[in-house]
């Protein structure tokens, strides 16, 4: 965007304007004896401490409640690959939503690379400084990798919230989704549209959420995903050994044929037509940004149940339910990763928050209902104890 395209006027640039956050001391800085506390000479106290036992981090720096949100700027929300600059303003945004909903102090890092192993390099080397690690609009598959290296060589909680936060919140939504149609997510045949870092995430969590693999077909910009497909690796390879049982070929018109559920994460646009072969009494999860898959008024003439990741229709698949009390959580319990029993256990415990008044329009809480992240971080910190990668 060029300089002529601001608009001073414009509320959104001018609420940007310097920025969204700061940086704020928590302690007095108004008199000498302040000085020599914070600073030198009291400070190399500290400093020897920690030299002689490195857990006192936790206790004497802001690690305990502090996550570093990493970013290459290569698959920001819609705008794709835009750069570190240009990806800033959402970082900073993730950052204050981090505060606001969890408690949790997080520090943008916009990494001017797009190697995968400068990026892997870069973060363990900043990892000392920070409790947790948010990957952030990181395009596939180099996320995937990245991710995994991470995950593998620190011992702090690795998250890529395109992935996983979103796929939270799917499975939260589609719990309560099938117990508002008295149906059984091992009973339901769901067709996942998009096999990127949303798409895969989404298909694993549904699985490990309790749906069966064998109801599973995904679909990518190829068409269905199968064993007929000798093309696939990575991943997409994993997809095609594990689900899609009825070994199906086609679009997601034949992947759409009497399922159950539609998820959407691809982007791209799926005809009326392809809805309209959906089984009675389908779910519709048209997750694209900002323009579904299927128009939510088009989705809502074939299905009863029908979300979106857009503010202004019900039930909004918004990440911001899951990704502050998934890291307050871990963070609480000093855990080492986050496992796929934690993730689930998000998934129940933003179910929970409204499975008392559930109706079609409301399966899933507002992204401003203060309940959930409370919830949410309870249930992580209870699994990832369960799970035995809990410090404390």
């Amino acid at each position: 965007m060029s300089s002529s395209t601001v608009d001073p006027a414009d509320p959104v640039f001018q609420l940007h304007r310097g920025g969204k956050m700061a940086v704020t001391s928590t302690v007095p800085l108004t008199s000498r004896e302040d000085l020599s506390l914070a600073y030198t000479p009291g400070v190399a106290r500290v400093c020897e401490a920690i030299a002689a036992d490195p857990a006192l981090v936790d206790d004497y720096t802001w690690v305990s409640h502090t996550v570093a949100v990493v970013t290459d700027g290569s698959a920001v929300l819609g705008l794709g690959n835009i750069g570190p600059r240009a990806a800033l303003p959402v970082m900073e945004g993730k950052a204050v939503l981090f505060k606001q909903f969890g408690g949790v102090d997080a520090v943008p890092v916009c990494l001017d690379t797009q190697d995968v192993d400068e990026i892997v390099a870069v973060v363990r080397a900043l990892a000392p400084s920070f409790g947790g690690i948010n990957l952030e609009d990181i395009s596939a598959p180099r996320c995937f990798e990245i991710e995994r290296r991470l995950d593998e060589a620190l011992d702090i909680p690795v998250f890529h919230d395109d992935q996983h936060g979103t796929a939270i919140v799917v499975l939260a939504a589609l719990r309560n989704a099938a117990t508002l149609l008295d149906r059984k997510l091992g009973d339901l045949r769901v067709a996942v549209s998009g096999a990127g870092a949303a798409g895969v995430a989404v298909t694993k969590m549904l699985i490990a959420g309790g749906v069966n693999p064998d109801q599973v077909v995904v679909c990518d910009s190829k068409g269905i995903i199968g064993r007929h497909r000798t093309e696939l690796t990575g991943t997409k390879a994993e997809l095609a050994a594990s689900t899609n049982a009825d070994g199906r070929h086609g679009d997601i018109s034949e992947a759409l044929r009497d399922a159950d559920v539609l998820v959407g994460v691809s982007g791209g646009q799926i005809p009326e037509a392809a809805v309209a072969q959906m089984a009675p009494g389908g779910i519709v999860f048209a997750l694209a940004n900002p323009t579904p898959e299927v128009h939510p008024e088009v989705a809502a003439r074939h299905v009863a149940v029908v979300a979106t990741g857009r503010s202004d229709y019900p039930n909004q698949i918004n990440n911001v339910l899951a990704f502050p009390g998934v890291f307050r959580g871990a963070l609480d319990a000093g855990a080492t990763r986050i496992t796929e029993a934690m993730k689930v256990a998000a998934a129940d415990a933003i179910a929970g928050v409204v499975a008392e008044s559930l109706t079609a329009d409301a399966i899933v809480p507002s992204p401003l209902d203060p309940r959930v992240a409370p919830a949410v971080a309870e249930a992580v910190a209870e699994a990832a104890r369960r799970d035995g990668v809990a410090r404390r």
